[in-house]
């Protein structure tokens, strides 16, 4: 049980109306956002099963900083350059890291 790390975990959603645009949008963010204190990791997934779905998963060390990147000008940025790309409003999602770990 050492090598246990707490985590927070928040899953993102979206539904594209113009996929191109929002794929720059979401690449932008994660690529921003990886670097921000407290982030373990962020990957941005495409659906193999849905044209225009994207996931944003993201592990945060704490609440603390999960809930400070959300105020974070990054978020704010990705929040309004989704504005006209999107087909339904995000599907956003918080989760305890119950078993989760990582492997570096």
């Amino acid at each position: 049980m050492g090598d246990e790390v707490a985590l927070t975990v928040v899953t993102m959603v979206f539904h594209a109306s113009d996929a191109d645009r929002l794929l720059a949008v979401l690449a932008k963010y994660v690529v921003v956002s990886r670097g921000a204190p407290g982030c373990r990791n962020i990957d941005l997934c495409a659906s193999a099963t849905s044209d225009g779905r994207y996931l944003v998963i993201e592990k945060w060390e704490s609440p603390q900083a999960q809930r400070a990147h959300f105020d974070s000008e990054e978020m704010v940025e990705m929040a309004e350059s989704c504005k006209g790309l999107l087909s339904t409003a995000p599907d956003i999602d918080l989760f305890d890291g119950i078993s989760a770990h990582d492997l570096a």
